[in-house]
């Protein structure tokens, strides 16, 4: 099943075309991480699929289409995950978490809002936390109380913008292992924007190589993760492990002299 179909999207701000026909699908189950150099476009791509940016080209989430549909009808479809979580949410945890209810609550909050709720505080581990402040948790929790907040639409997809962002490396593992579990275990298909390669490789099953606005690989990891590939896409000399479960980039030099 195709959870997300794009067909000859392009955007551009002005006149700076920053996405220019691009064709991606993403099925049932799938984590695909959107990679790329700065400015390629992966931020502006995720909020073309959200419905926050209205590009040239056709966006369907499952079989409809995006243009046709409402802002409320698109929050029950996707759950989306910022890029920062700098600003302050003077709410708690459980508050923060009850407004992924939003798309589905008319005036009054309803048991089987507060039960679900419940349910994706536990999910991803952040019930005892409840009570607290969302500005007092660490990066790792209030990106594990966001992916809740975001299941809590009960929704289609995930979309998330540099989840690993800020983090450090124990809290990217323990992010990333939370959307790697949740695709496999609720059915949710999940898109990510993300700059390490490494963390990508491990933990999708699909890669899209964007450069210059434009898709230039989509494939597997172990597919798409050759030298000749992060020469191209990043102007970087690297070698590529392959003694893993997942190949591994070590960035060996810029090739930004040989280029001048």
């Amino acid at each position: 099943m195709t959870k997300v179909k794009i067909e000859g999207l392009k955007f551009s701000y002005g006149k700076a075309r920053i996405l220019d026909g691009l064709d991606i699908a993403v099925a049932d189950r799938e984590v695909l991480s959107l990679v790329g150099p700065n400015g390629c476009g992966k931020t502006t791509l995720i909020k073309c699929i959200s419905g926050i940016l209205r590009p040239q080209g056709r966006v369907f989430l499952g079989e409809r289409n995006v243009a046709s549909m409402s802002r409320r009808e698109v929050a029950r479809y996707i759950g989306y995950v910022p890029q920062s979580t700098t600003s302050v949410l003077t709410t708690t945890v459980f508050d923060t978490v009850l407004m992924g209810r939003k798309p589905h609550m008319g005036w009054r909050v309803g048991d089987e809002d507060l039960d679900l709720v419940v349910e994706m505080m536990k999910l991803l581990s952040v019930e005892v936390f409840a009570l607290r402040d969302f500005s007092e948790l660490s990066g790792g929790q209030k990106q594990r109380v966001l992916i809740a907040r975001a299941l809590a639409q009960e929704p289609e997809v995930l979309l998330l913008d540099e989840p690993t962002s800020n983090l450090d490396i124990r809290h990217q593992l323990e992010v990333m292992e939370t959307v790697r579990s949740l695709v496999k275990r609720t059915g949710v298909s999940a898109i990510l924007a993300i700059h390490d390669l490494n963390l990508a490789a491990r933990y999708s099953d699909t890669l899209v190589m964007l450069k210059d606005g434009k898709v230039h690989a989509l494939g597997d990891p172990f597919t798409l993760l050759t030298k000749e590939n992060i020469r191209t896409i990043f102007g970087v000399e690297a070698a590529v492990m392959r003694d893993l479960d997942r190949p591994y980039v070590v960035p060996l030099r810029s090739l930004d002299g040989e280029r001048a």
